[in-house]
C-alpha cells in the first residue's frame, strides 16, 4: 500500500491520517473541510503524542519527580525534533512560541537597535505589522520583480537590515523566490526571515536550502493543535536581546535589587513561564512524521488535487482565480477567488449551510494584498467589503470528492 493510499484512507490510523475526517454536519452531510490555510485538522501523530504523554504530564524544568523529569525530557526532545525538521545548523536555536505571529514579534523585539526591515505589501499581517523601521515595498508582479525590488531597497540601507518574506502566500498559495531573495539579502550584508506558516505544511523547510537566517511557523497549520509555534534560526541576536517574556525560566539568577537579574541564554531566555508542553510535543510529533514520509509523493498528490480544483473552477462562470505571479507560477494547495457578482461571505455561508463545505471569505489578514488583487482602493474591515475574496485550501487527507463538491456547489450558487 502506498503512502498516498494511507493518507487518503479513512479507515486506517496512519500517523498522517486526519482525526475526525468522518465529521458530519447537523444535516448528516460529511463535512468537507477546505479551510486548511486557516487551521489544518489534527493528525493522529499529534493526537497520539498527546495521549501518550498525558499520564506522565507535569511541570517542565521545575522538579525532580518522575512527572517533571518525563515532561522535561519530552519537551527538549520536541525541540530536537523540530530542529531536525528545519535543518538547524550549528549556531542556530529553536524557540517555542504561541504561533507564527508570536514568533515574528519575538524576532522583531530582538533586532539590534537601528535595524531596517524590508517587507513587501503582499505579506500576512503577522509578517507586516511587527517590524520596526520599515521600508515597505509594493506587491511585485513577478518573482524577478520581487528580487529586483529587494536588491534596490537593500542598496539604500545603511546599518543592519532584515528582509522579511513569506514562503508561500496565504492568499494565492504562490511560492515566493525565497532562495533568490536570501542570496540578494546576504550579498548586501542583510539577514532574511521567512514566514513559513503556509510553506511548512506543504513543502520541506530547510534553513540552509532556503538560505534563511530565521524561520517561523505555526503548529495549528501543521496538523497539530493550537497554541504552539516556532522561531528557528541564528542565536546571536536572540541571546543579545532582552527576554521576550520576563519571568521564571528566562532568568538564570535574580538579586535583591531592582534590575539585578542575570538572564538565561539559549531558548530559555525567550520562553519565560511554564511552557506549552503538549503543544510542543504534538507539533514535534507531526514534524517527525513528515520527516519519515515521502514528501515528494505527498507533493504530487497535492498538485494533482490542485490541478483538479483549478480546472474545475475555470469552467465556472463568474469565478476568477487571483494571483500575483500569474497562473503558471508554482503554488501550494491554496486558491482564492474573486466573485464580482456575489458577496464572498454570503457564498461561504451557503457553502457551509447547504453543502457542508467549509471555506473562508474575507481578506485573510492580508488587507494590502487583497486590495491589490481585487483592484480595490477601499480600506474595510476583516470581513466583507470590496476587497473580499473566497479561499479554498486543502492538504493531507483531502479526497478528490471534496474538490469536486466545492466546484459543483460554486457552479450552482453562482448560476443561481
Amino acid at each position: 500500500m502506498t503512502l498516498t493510499t494511507l493518507v487518503t484512507a479513512t479507515t486506517l490510523q496512519h500517523p498522517l491520517d486526519v482525526v475526525g475526517d468522518d465529521l458530519r454536519t447537523p444535516t448528516g452531510l460529511r463535512f468537507a473541510h477546505l479551510d486548511y490555510a486557516a487551521s489544518a485538522p489534527c493528525v493522529h501523530a499529534a493526537a497520539d503524542a498527546v495521549a501518550d504523554l498525558l499520564p506522565r504530564y507535569g511541570s517542565v524544568h521545575r522538579g525532580t519527580g518522575i512527572r517533571s523529569q518525563a515532561s522535561t525530557a519530552a519537551y527538549e526532545h520536541a525541540r530536537q525534533e523540530v530542529a531536525e525538521f528545519v535543518g538547524a545548523r550549528a549556531g542556530d536555536t529553536v524557540v517555542f512560541t504561541r504561533n507564527t505571529t508570536d514568533a515574528l514579534n519575538l524576532l522583531a523585539r530582538a533586532l539590534p537597535p537601528g535595524t531596517t526591515t524590508i517587507v513587501f505589501d503582499g505579506e500576512h499581517h503577522a509578517n507586516l505589522l511587527p517590524w520596526p523601521r520599515q521600508l515597505r515595498l509594493a506587491t511585485p508582479r513577478s518573482p524577478e520583480a520581487a528580487v529586483a525590488a529587494a536588491a534596490e531597497a537593500l542598496r539604500t540601507v545603511r546599518g543592519p537590515a532584515v528582509l522579511a518574506v513569506t514562503g508561500a502566500s496565504n492568499v494565492t498559495g504562490e511560492v515566493w523566490p525565497v532562495r533568490r531573495l536570501a542570496d540578494v539579502a546576504h550579498a548586501h550584508g542583510a539577514r532574511i526571515v521567512v514566514d513559513a506558516a503556509q510553506l511548512a505544511p506543504h513543502s520541506p523547510v530547510d534553513l540552509a536550502a532556503l538560505g534563511a537566517d530565521y524561520l517561523a511557523f505555526s503548529g495549528h497549520k501543521l496538523y497539530a493543535p493550537f497554541g504552539a509555534g516556532v522561531l528557528a534560526g541564528r542565536a546571536d541576536w536572540l541571546d543579545a536581546a532582552p527576554p521576550y517574556l520576563s519571568g521564571g525560566g528566562a532568568s538564570a539568577a535574580v538579586g535583591t535589587g531592582a534590575g539585578d537579574v542575570r538572564w538565561a541564554t539559549g531558548p530559555a531566555r525567550h520562553e519565560g513561564g511554564t511552557p506549552n508542553l503538549l503543544g510542543a510535543v504534538s507539533l514535534a510529533a507531526v514534524c517527525a512524521a513528515l520527516r519519515r514520509a515521502d514528501r515528494e509523493e505527498l507533493h504530487e498528490r497535492e498538485q494533482t488535487l490542485l490541478r483538479r480544483l483549478r480546472h474545475g473552477l475555470a469552467a465556472v462562470p463568474g469565478v476568477i482565480e487571483v494571483s500575483c505571479f500569474g497562473p503558471d507560477h508554482p503554488r501550494v494547495g491554496i486558491v482564492s477567488l474573486a466573485l464580482p457578482d456575489h458577496d464572498p461571505a454570503v457564498v461561504a455561508a451557503r457553502l457551509a449551510d447547504r453543502y457542508g463545505i467549509g471555506v473562508r471569505a474575507g481578506q485573510f489578514c492580508a488587507h494590502p494584498l487583497t486590495r491589490h488583487l481585487t483592484g480595490s482602493t477601499v480600506i474595510s474591515g476583516c470581513g466583507a467589503g470590496p476587497a473580499s475574496l473566497l479561499r479554498v485550501s486543502f492538504g493531507l487527507g483531502t479526497p478528490d470528492e471534496d474538490v469536486d463538491r466545492v466546484v459543483a456547489a460554486l457552479a450552482e450558487l453562482t448560476e443561481g
